[in-house]
């Protein structure tokens, strides 16, 4: 059940405090509350909730509000609820009317509020926010007869990097170890316990994976005799397991977690296997988080970080606002995304961009083909040999120069989100609420922008 009246900013005399504090109306969080639609936020976080039934939820303008918070200050679940407890500025921008000493609501509602608000409704709400914002900047090709091209679209694309240990062969293959032995324990307490329980020789096990990865330098041979052994005590692991299946019969009496975790398992062991036998490092869909099986490596060629693990996005800047036009947790080639992204500039502006400034992935010959029928520039060295002789005169070759260059005011925007808000370190396991936070903060990135 919902209930949720639809009220303005209130005005900062109407905001009781405690200690005659008065609320200062330059302060960032009054600016932010100001510059936000809160009821379309809101109309768009409702549509997944009952209206008219279950019990009262938290006022959903305080639960969106509570997740901008989180992510503008980069804190965790508890940490956020124990300042907006303390601080009468954030309470003002969550629209309360007077100051409150006690926490919003429990800290576990968060999952859920992530998976309400999640990457499509913040995406709706970013859109939305953009268009308002070019409607105030005012529309300057419209108001000049017969203009079709009109501004620059900057795009690129990134990984979110997943806040997770580096994932090897011989660990994850541990990891699935001791899971398959938590298994084991559980299924034989529900079994008829007269029978004497299968061996599992954990702690040798364990002292074998500890002997290789305790080591600074591993040699190839070492690695792969460790790998082999750990892949044999899941094979015994995993006969044992059946074998307490078959005893017990029915459903099996796992709980949610130990099932999903048995089923993770038993994929990386098949994966591990395959690898091993065919001597290679790499295969379809492959885990590298037995938490997070979602995530994917991302092989991206940087020169500190060859592969990156998380969601890859791509993005495209218009006016210094982005706007995440894909999200996936498998790679893609983002110049597949040129055309998408150019038609959404024409739905939001009504023309198409003028320029477009990429780099070099984008300039396929089928991209140039859709620009140039669309009269549309692209900042790419033209197809083909280069000219013996340059035509191009200095004022020209400096306008060349400039526009490439804007184009890192998108490689600023990620440095932006993964310095500033932590793009690069998203701490949350489930995959709904990690698209949540990556389209919370570019919500935010947007929302910095106007405010300055």
């Amino acid at each position: 059940m919902i209930n949720y009246t639809s009220c303005k900013q209130l005005k900062i005399e109407e905001f009781a405090t405690p200690f005659e504090l008065a609320i200062n109306a330059t302060n960032r969080w009054v600016k932010l509350s100001n510059l936000i639609d809160w009821d379309e936020l809101v109309r768009i976080y409702m549509q997944k909730m009952n209206i008219k039934e279950g019990r009262p939820a938290v006022h959903p303008r305080v639960a969106v509000g509570a997740l901008i918070v989180k992510n503008y200050l980069k804190l965790s679940d508890e940490q956020t609820l124990m300042t907006i407890q303390e601080n009468p500025y954030i309470q003002f921008f969550l629209g309360y009317n007077v100051y409150h000493d006690k926490l919003a609501f429990s800290s576990s509602l968060f999952v859920e509020i992530r998976k309400r608000m999640g990457l499509d409704e913040f995406n709706k709400f970013n859109e939305y926010l953009c268009k308002q914002e070019y409607e105030k900047q005012g529309n300057t090709a419209k108001n000049q007869p017969n203009v079709l091209n009109y501004g620059k679209l900057q795009s690129d694309a990134t990984v979110c990097d997943q806040y997770i240990k580096y994932p090897t062969d011989l660990d994850l293959l541990n990891q699935s170890r001791e899971w398959s032995e938590a298994i084991i324990d559980e299924l034989y307490l529900k079994s008829d316990m007269s029978r004497k329980k299968a061996r599992t020789y954990r702690q040798v096990a364990r002292r074998q994976w500890l002997s290789v990865s305790k080591k600074k330098n591993k040699s190839k041979k070492e690695i792969r005799k460790a790998i082999k052994l750990q892949l044999n005590y899941l094979t015994r692991n995993f006969k044992s397991i059946e074998t307490l299946l078959d005893q017990i019969g029915g459903t099996i009496p796992l709980s949610r977690t130990l099932y999903k975790k048995y089923l993770v398992i038993q994929h990386v062991y098949s994966q591990q296997q395959s690898m091993y036998k065919n001597k290679t490092n790499q295969c379809e869909d492959r885990i590298v988080s037995i938490d997070q099986p979602h995530v994917r490596p991302i092989v991206r060629g940087k020169q500190n970080r060859k592969t990156e693990f998380g969601a890859k996005i791509n993005i495209s800047l218009d006016n210094g606002l982005a706007r995440i036009d894909r999200l996936s947790w498998d790679a893609f080639n983002e110049g597949c995304d040129l055309k998408t992204q150019v038609e959404a500039y024409k739905v939001i502006h009504g023309y198409y961009p003028e320029l477009v400034q990429v780099d070099k992935i984008y300039a396929t010959k089928e991209n140039r083909k859709y620009l140039k029928e669309n009269s549309i520039r692209i900042t790419a060295e033209p197809l083909g040999r280069k000219p013996k002789e340059d035509k191009l005169t200095r004022k020209e070759k400096n306008q060349k120069r400039k526009e490439f260059n804007e184009r890192n005011h998108v490689e600023g925007k990620f440095g932006q989100g993964k310095n500033g808000y932590n793009l690069n370190k998203i701490r949350t396991r489930l995959k709904e609420t990690s698209e949540s936070t990556i389209a919370c903060i570019f919500v935010i990135m947007n929302l910095i922008k106007l405010l300055v």
